[in-house]
């Protein structure tokens, strides 16, 4: 038995509220992603400048690590000693390999500490170095 005479079924059509929500969460994301990749390079670190020097790509999930005049280490505001970002990093390269990792050292630094992080990105078998600098038309940050 058709208990539905007379019912019409019509497609419900462009649901604008929904696509409203999605946009809204979108630009949300954006706004704090944009944040968060500017918290990783506010510490007052002034990177030497290069002739060479360009606004290169970021990499989605590259490791910044900031060393600062004094060769305080920081990734993301949180401070590092040498052994515990060894141990940081060997977790990091065991799970995804060819991890890139971008020095940002002061230059102010001592060569000595910029070597100290090298010699533990070669330890735990991290090659993609790279190291931050400013074109020589910039200013520091």
């Amino acid at each position: 038995m058709n208990f539905r005479k007379g019912f019409k079924t019509e497609s419900p059509g462009f649901q604008m509220a929904p696509m409203i929500d999605i946009v809204f969460l979108l630009l949300i994301f954006f706004m704090v992603a944009s944040i968060y990749a500017q918290w990783e390079s506010k510490i007052g670190i002034n990177v030497p400048t290069a002739d060479s020097g360009v606004d290169a790509s970021r990499t989605p999930g590259e490791i910044i690590i900031n060393l600062d005049k004094d060769g305080n280490i920081y990734i993301n505001s949180m401070s590092f000693t040498p052994e515990k970002l060894q141990d940081l990093l060997n977790q990091i390269a065991e799970t995804f390999k060819g991890h890139p990792v971008i020095i940002r050292a002061d230059k102010e630094t001592d060569y000595e500490d910029v070597i100290t992080i090298i010699d533990i990105c070669r330890k735990v078998d991290i090659w993609n170095i790279s190291f931050a600098t400013l074109s020589s038309g910039n200013s520091p940050h």
